[in-house]
């Protein structure tokens, strides 16, 4: 069975955008997803991106605007037509909790897309604990028990053992899906990622001059 290393944050619109896509690949080619959330603005920052106040109003507008309406109308994904009102609020126990669930399997499925849908669909602040233990218990967990357990020391290092290790992987951002080393970043390479369970691509053979 193949694997699909899943790396996001749980706040990550793109993705939210292809949440349910990547879930209908695996099931598709009978892949195994292994989610990896992180903690985004140190990978990000770890290959040099600009943050969001960083970038100008345009590439903002277009990239974090647009797009995201564009491939929320081409998916059909319900999705707000603003920036989260509490966007940029620690989403480490929202993370903490897919951890908790494992690495793989139905319920961190489950969980990974209902974080995405309440932030991005419900403006729903993914640092308020009585919102994320709504979303537990909707979904049927015992979400004192998730969420004491998404809190803890060793789940907490757990979520940084994942960004030191997406730092150390090269991911530029989230989503980034990895598949037999090769990764794929943002949903809108889903049709390679898919292409890539049929036939692997062929290696790497394309160099660039140095940037430094």
């Amino acid at each position: 069975m193949q694997t699909i290393d899943y790396v996001y944050s749980a706040h990550s619109a793109f993705a939210y955008l292809g949440s349910a896509e990547i879930l209908r690949i695996c099931r598709a080619y009978n892949a195994t997803l292994v989610h990896r959330p992180v903690l985004l603005s140190p990978v990000v920052e770890a290959q040099r991106g600009a943050g969001f106040r960083g970038r100008t109003q345009a590439h903002v507008d277009y990239f974090f605007g647009r797009e995201i309406e564009r491939w929320a109308e081409y998916r059909s994904v319900p999705i707000i037509s603003k920036r989260p009102t509490f966007h940029d609020a620690d989403y480490s126990v929202a993370s903490g909790m897919i951890i908790a669930l494992g690495d793989t399997g139905a319920d961190p499925d489950r969980l990974a897309h209902a974080l995405f849908e309440a932030h991005w669909n419900e403006d729903c602040d993914l640092s308020d604990i009585p919102a994320l233990k709504a979303i537990g218990t909707k979904l049927g967990f015992d979400a004192d028990t998730l969420l004491e357990k998404a809190a803890s020391d060793e789940v907490q290092a757990k979520l940084q053992e994942n960004t030191e290790w997406a730092k150390q992987k090269n991911v530029f951002g989230s989503p980034t899906y990895i598949v037999d080393g090769d990764p794929f970043y943002g949903q809108d390479h889903l049709a390679l990622v898919e292409r890539a369970l049929q036939q692997p691509f062929g290696p790497a053979r394309w160099t660039n001059p140095s940037v430094d």
